[in-house]
């Protein structure tokens, strides 16, 4: 069975976004081997905003080549977004209604793991559901004092079992913990 990796990047004191939205405080260290995660998933999950923001992103004509190779990666992966909007998109399938029973449909085709690309709203909603198998979670040396928080109204306790760290020359320290059922 396939299963729902978040892999995300939050701050020290725990915010995945400042205040305004902004993530330019986020570290992508060529030591990350960011290509072998795709590699290893054949879908990503959207909210409706980050789809409508990145979903269909193209860098520029002047942005690297790496940078380049990553968005061709992500682009060549199964999309389903998650929006109470019921709209057609060639590159995307829309689920606007029972989110726990298209899950774990989708996670019991065959293929490789699911990215949980979020945003915060869809997390929310996989991590009250109790839809996320691994938590990747790249931690980055800054503190933001204020923004959107990771975990937010939990209504219960998520038992984890660390699995690894990684701790990369820019002082991000990657976590991969799996959900304790």
């Amino acid at each position: 069975m396939k299963k729902v990796i978040l892999d995300l990047a939050v701050t020290l004191d725990g915010f995945i976004e400042g205040p305004n939205g902004e993530i330019d405080w986020c570290i992508m260290d060529d030591d990350m081997d960011f290509d072998s995660f795709l590699a290893s998933i054949d879908t990503i999950f959207y909210g409706r905003v980050s789809y409508d923001s990145w979903g269909n992103f193209q860098p520029d004509t002047d942005t690297s080549l790496a940078e380049k190779t990553l968005w061709k990666g992500v682009h060549s992966k199964k999309k389903y977004v998650f929006s109470s909007q019921n709209r057609q998109d060639n590159n995307a399938t829309f689920i606007n209604s029972d989110i726990t029973a298209k899950v774990n449909e989708i996670k019991n085709q065959p293929g490789n793991d699911i990215w949980l690309y979020g945003g915060a709203s869809l997390i929310k909603t996989f991590i009250q559901f109790n839809l996320i198998d691994t938590y990747r979670i790249s931690v980055h040396p800054i503190v933001l004092g204020n923004g959107k928080p990771l975990f937010e109204d939990l209504k219960d306790r998520i038992e984890l079992k660390l699995i690894t760290t990684k701790a990369f020359k820019s002082g991000v320290v990657q976590l991969i913990y799996e959900l304790v059922r």
